[in-house]
């Protein structure tokens, strides 16, 4: 969430941002904007920081004319009828000054319905009106849509930004921390903080371990039980399997070496000592073959459950 950090401290998309700030300061700012970019990697923030812009203030808070839609409690997708609560506000005049700004965060989520809805507005805002559309998967926004939006990629953040994003949020880090969660995040800075002070992240890594030390010992029923944890965990999808994948990746590295300083995972240290005795490299790679495979489904929006209940099986009768 945006009040983790404070905007000053954003780092990274420094093109992206310095064009937007440049856009708005000569008045030719496009009224309709899709930012995309992984979970994690700091739409939010890039897209407030343009709004606080927008309207003519220079810090983050609770402003009224920046309005913020997002997918309900319980739900899968944002529905029409939010998208008719937000256009009605969007015809409302700015509470302050001349400029309203309405961010859509997970626009991708919006149901069909809910896009052509939208679809108007976003071609003909009303005056003063800026529209930001915050996404993870282009693809399912409508032709019609994007092709009414600047688009904007957010690419992940340099092994330097990465760098002075921790420095910035955790000063007090350590070394082997700092490396561990860096290798995590693979140039996503939200990952960063799901990794120090996500409890439910905390836990997910002790599980996953866990998995993986007891693949071999467990029955297929009692090993498949794990699978109702991943599922209800399932909004953290990619943060598992990389996590999975830092984990062999760990294995095969000291399997190879028998050193400890090159693991990324040191915290773990005693099980990947155990697994890289355990695990032939085939099934270590059968392993790889069968997370990415999951990932691959999960990207094209298979069942979480059944993808994870796949998974597991095909892990546990690898060889």
């Amino acid at each position: 969430m945006v009040n983790n950090m404070q905007l000053s401290n954003i780092v990274g998309h420094t093109h992206i941002r310095k064009n937007f700030i440049d856009s708005i300061k000569l008045g030719n700012f496009s009224h309709a904007c899709l930012i995309s970019g992984e979970d994690g990697i700091g739409k939010s923030f890039v897209a407030l920081e343009a709004a606080i812009n927008i309207i003519g203030k220079e810090c983050y808070k609770q402003y009224a004319d920046i309005i913020e839609c997002r997918i309900a409690d319980n739900k899968k997708s944002i529905s029409v009828d939010q998208i008719r609560e937000i256009i009605e506000e969007a015809n409302r005049k700015p509470y302050e000054g001349n400029r309203k700004v309405i961010i859509i965060h997970n626009s991708d989520k919006m149901t069909i319905q809910a896009q052509n809805a939208f679809l108007k507005t976003i071609e003909e805002p009303p005056e003063g009106v800026f529209i930001l559309l915050l996404c993870e998967n282009q693809e399912n926004i409508l032709d019609t849509i994007k092709s009414r939006c600047q688009i904007y990629k957010l690419k992940k953040l340099s092994e330097d930004e990465i760098d002075k994003f921790i420095c910035n949020k955790y000063p007090d880090i350590d070394e082997d921390e700092k490396k561990a969660v860096k290798a995590f995040a693979d140039g996503i800075p939200g990952r960063i903080v799901d990794f120090i002070d996500n409890d439910l992240f905390k836990e997910m890594r002790e599980k996953l371990i866990n998995i993986l030390a007891n693949i071999n010992d467990e029955d297929m029923e009692n090993f498949l039980k794990n699978e109702e944890f991943l599922t209800k965990s399932k909004d953290m999808w990619q943060e598992v399997l990389t996590c999975l994948l830092s984990y062999i990746r760990d294995i095969i590295v000291y399997k190879e070496t028998g050193i400890s300083k090159f693991i990324i995972n040191l915290d773990k240290i005693l099980y990947i000592k155990k697994l890289a005795e355990v695990f032939s490299y085939n099934k270590l790679n059968s392993i790889i073959d069968i997370i990415n495979n999951a990932k691959s489904n999960l990207e094209s929006n298979v069942n979480v459950s059944m993808t994870y209940h796949i998974m597991l099986l095909n892990m546990k009768e690898a060889k």
